[in-house]
This record gives structure tokens, C-alpha cells and sequence, in this order.
């Protein structure tokens, strides 16, 4: 099983020409991704080889949609033109938009996610500034390596995209059910809360492993809700227990002050709802295989 993204999963890629969304258009396709065409409307009509497969470019996402039956778009526009790019998939109600651009603006941010609300959530949003998400062996959308792990039966979502990879390498003997990389920013469409809601029910994920930091309260928040809601085993690791007090550090997207925000009430917050927590990720990789080897 999978969350939000399978074998049966069809393609577009926003920015597919450029040279970013060149690069890993030709890697998803390598790793299985059914990849059914390209949006650039100066390109509109033309194709492009990726190593024998030749794949179509539209003018917009409803034209791509329309001739492909797609219902993925992942992202690569420059930050400037991600507004309207994601705007345009909200508007043609592409049920899933990946967006893996970074250094957006808080406000576009907000804007295409309250444009998404107002359109009645029709279109999921993963990102910005993410590594997107992978269902290893059926489908790889976004920039995350698709040969460090394998089919299996965790699932992990995290902020980091750089702790996404060591996760998944650190516990590839396990292998996961998916992958999801919500990113960093401030302001983000899926949240800690909707990938934990989707791996409760999904059969074939038998632990979860997340992954959080420093900075705002998203944790606190998901804690609460795994308190409520979820039955399955829960790793967490929040980055950023050595991060001065007072500061922004990375893309945490938050000043962390008083208690609220770091990485120690962070933690705490978690075991108080049952979850296990790694004081570096090696640490829960190891509580993570414990965990589900019994």
C-alpha cells in the first residue's frame, strides 16, 4: 500500500524543461514513475527524449489533464513563478501538487494554500520546499534518491529533506511504505498531522517514523493528535537539540522562544503521547527496528 501516491499514479512536471526539472524528470522516470507529460506553454506541442522515452509538453495543467488523465503535478518553476504555477494546478483541480521549490515567499505560500481552501481542498499540497514523496518500487515524485531504500512496511514524513534520506538509508533492511517530505517553511500544505491520519490507515504501515524540528509548534500539534488518534507505533527525532536559544535556525521557520519551540519541549511533548524519540538519528533508526522487529 502507499499514501497519496501509487504505481497507478500519472505524471505531469511544472518546469520539465528547465534544466532542475530535466535532471530528475529523467530520474523519476528511472526509478518507475509514470511520467506523462511536461507544462511550459512557450514549449507547448513539443516533446522531449528522456533516454528513449519521449514525453509530451502542454500548454497548462487542465490541457495535460485533459490528454493524460494526470493527477500528480510536481513543481519545479523558479520561486518567482511558483504562485501561479501552483494557482494553475489549484484552478484545473489536479488532486495532488508537488511543490519542491524553495525560498518562496511566506505570503505566495499562504496565498495558493488559502487559494486551495477556497477551491474546497480538491488539490493536496505537498510543500514548498520539500524533497516530495516516494512509494519505493511504484512511483518517485520529487528529488528524493530513489535507490537508497525498498518496499516495506514503515512510514515516515519529515520536515528535513537531508534527514529524509539518512532515514530512509539508516533503515533500507526494513524498507518503507512511503516516504512523504512535507518541508521546512513557515507556511506548508500537508501537515505532520494529514501524513500520521493517512499512515493510520493504511494497512501495510506498520510503524511511523516522523521527523520534526526546531521552531513553531507543528510537533506539539501532531503529538496531540497521535495522543487522540493513533494506534500504531511512533519514532520521532527533532533536529536542532544543540540550536542556540533565541534564533532561526535553517529553515525551522520559527523563532524559538521561552520553551515553546525547541527541541527538548518538542521531545517531551512526544513521549507524553507515547513516541519514542532519538536523540540523533541513528538513535531512532535503532529505537525504529526495535520497535518493529519485537
Amino acid at each position: 500500500m502507499a499514501i497519496f501516491l501509487n504505481k497507478d499514479s500519472k505524471v505531469i512536471v511544472q518546469g520539465m524543461t528547465g534544466s532542475t526539472g530535466m535532471k530528475h524528470t529523467k530520474l523519476m522516470l528511472a526509478d518507475g514513475t509514470n511520467v506523462v507529460g511536461g507544462v511550459n506553454p512557450r514549449k507547448a506541442g513539443t516533446k522531449v527524449d528522456f533516454d528513449g522515452t519521449e514525453v509530451p509538453v502542454f500548454g497548462s495543467v487542465q490541457e495535460a489533464i485533459e490528454a493524460t488523465g494526470a493527477d500528480v503535478t510536481v513543481i519545479f518553476v523558479p520561486e518567482k513563478f511558483t504562485k501561479s504555477a501552483v494557482d494553475e494546478a489549484i484552478d484545473a483541480e489536479i488532486p495532488l501538487a508537488v511543490v519542491i521549490t524553495e525560498g518562496i515567499a511566506v505570503h505566495d505560500s499562504a496565498s495558493f494554500w488559502a487559494h486551495a481552501v477556497a477551491k474546497g481542498n480538491k488539490t493536496r499540497i505537498i510543500g514548498p520546499n520539500c524533497p516530495g514523496l516516494i512509494t519505493p518500487g511504484q512511483s518517485n515524485v520529487g528529488i528524493i534518491p530513489g535507490d537508497i531504500t525498498k518496499p516495506g512496511k514503515i512510514g515516515l514524513v519529515s520536515k528535513s529533506g537531508t534527514l529524509t534520506y539518512q532515514m530512509m538509508y539508516e533503515l533500507r533492511d526494513i524498507g518503507f511504505s512511503s516516504a512523504v517530505g512535507i518541508g521546512g517553511d513557515p507556511v506548508i500544505g500537508t501537515t505532520h498531522i494529514d501524513a500520521l491520519a493517512a499512515f493510520e490507515a493504511d494497512p501495510e504501515t506498520e510503524l511511523i517514523v516522523m521527523i520534526g524540528e526546531i521552531g513553531g509548534d507543528a510537533e506539539e500539534r501532531a503529538a496531540a493528535y497521535i495522543k487522540e488518534n493513533v494506534t500504531k507505533p511512533v519514532v520521532g527525532y527533532v533536529a536542532g537539540f544543540t540550536a542556540p536559544e533565541g534564533k532561526t535556525m535553517g529553515h525551522a521557520g520559527a523563532i524559538v522562544s521561552g520553551s515553546s519551540g525547541t527541541a527538548q519541549a518538542k521531545k517531551e511533548a512526544l513521549e507524553a503521547a507515547g513516541v519514542k524519540v532519538g536523540k540523533t538519528p541513528s538513535e531512532t533508526a535503532r529505537l525504529a527496528r526495535e520497535l518493529i522487529n519485537g
